[in-house]
């Protein structure tokens, strides 16, 4: 599967979720990935820009 398909689906998932339960789900991953910087979003970021 690419990378573009997976993030679209976790994408999809988490607004389903976000339209659900009343809690900005994407908002708090965001702050997560801001503060914290996490090695898998990097690589992430690597992987869909190919630097």
């Amino acid at each position: 599967m690419k990378t573009i398909t997976k993030i679209l689906l976790c994408l999809i998932a988490l607004s389903l979720v976000d339209t659900l339960i009343p809690i900005p789900i994407i908002g708090v991953i965001l702050i997560y990935v801001l503060f914290q910087k996490p090695d898998w979003f990097r690589e992430l970021v690597t992987e869909i820009y190919g630097t």
